[in-house]
């Protein structure tokens, strides 16, 4: 693959490719990286064969007050990531509970498994029941934000409350005019992911142009697998998923979800899956986070927005006292 279809193809992902650099190597289900608090598995079977969903669960710390919270990590991140959210929310009294997603991290990696939000949705609901779980407030990021937002219309019922952290999903990209890229194309930029670039586009879009030396820990986590035997499976993986997080658009359905929804937008992000594939009016056009949290708390029937205007896509990294705070004072409003 020529350098110009490699970039297209890795930025569709969400994350660059470009130098070597020396970093951790980690199995394929993220063997050797340290998770915050204990991993417990979920063994079930679907699509027609065994697997295991890793998961954290952490009891409050604070007097319990008989909430539930469950964090549902980005495409670029894992269970791990939401360490200080876990934190802040077991010392205000929540249970917490945080999956890594068939798929993704801890969990496993199918070679053969028809990636969808509508399935990985019934995959946390039969972990949540599996715990006896009947509500829940559902937390996403990223990713997770689409995940969190099909959660909500496939089983109102266990959802108490949604919270949408910067997610991607606020915008149709292929509606927009993005080109399609197949599975086959996204699979070989994965091959091509480097360490420096990974931080690069993670400066540029997460974290507004100024890196602090905690972030150097989640490029390592990101990276590591690819770093590691399991890279051709781990890559394989991320390519399928892609293809799912563009293909299968929530922001269509927004009008349809009954759950009280706190939206919590970081005006600096402009991540949009596919932009640099797209012609450039086009591009332009997307990632607009500031418009479009807007116009997604309209679509939403029972949202409220909180924005926070010097932020990038991952505010609860990038100023967790200021994220935490305002997600506090959100989640009390219910």
């Amino acid at each position: 693959m020529n350098k110009a279809a490699t970039l297209t193809a890795w930025a569709s992902l969400l994350l660059p490719i470009s130098s070597t650099y020396a970093t951790s190597v980690y199995g394929p289900e993220l063997e050797g990286f340290a998770y915050p608090y204990a991993v417990e598995r979920f063994a079930f079977s679907s699509q027609q064969q065994p697997l295991s969903m890793a998961y954290m669960d952490v009891s409050p710390k604070g007097e319990a007050n008989g909430r539930i919270a469950v964090l549902l990590h980005g495409k670029n991140f894992c269970a791990a990531t939401w360490e200080s959210s876990i934190e802040v929310l077991s010392n205000a009294g929540y249970r917490v509970i945080a999956p890594d997603q068939i798929g993704f991290c801890r969990s496993s990696k199918p070679r053969g498994y028809q990636f969808s939000f509508g399935q990985l949705a019934d995959n946390t609901h039969a972990l949540l029941n599996s715990l006896d779980i009947d509500k829940a407030t559902i937390i996403g990021h990223s990713m997770g934000g689409m995940l969190a937002a099909r959660f909500a219309l496939n089983h109102p019922d266990q959802v108490e409350q949604l919270v949408l952290v910067n997610p991607i999903g606020l915008e149709d990209w292929q509606q927009a005019g993005v080109p399609y890229a197949t599975i086959d194309q996204m699979y070989q930029g994965q091959l091509n992911i480097s360490y420096q670039d990974m931080k690069n586009y993670q400066l540029k879009f997460y974290y507004n142009g100024e890196w602090k030396p905690e972030y150097d820990r989640w490029v390592d986590m990101a990276y590591g697998m690819y770093a590691g035997p399991g890279k051709e499976l781990v890559a394989w993986n991320q390519a399928q998923t892609a293809d799912m997080l563009f293909t299968q658009p929530v922001v269509h359905d927004f009008p349809n979800i009954q759950a009280p929804t706190l939206l919590l937008i970081g005006g600096k992000d402009r991540t949009a899956p596919g932009a640099n594939r797209a012609p450039e009016p086009v591009a332009k056009r997307l990632g607009q986070y500031p418009e479009l949290g807007r116009k997604t708390a309209e679509a939403i029937p029972n949202a409220t927005l909180l924005e926070f205007p010097e932020l990038g896509h991952s505010p609860q990294v990038e100023a967790p006292e200021v994220f935490h705070e305002a997600l506090l004072r959100g989640l009390q409003a219910l």
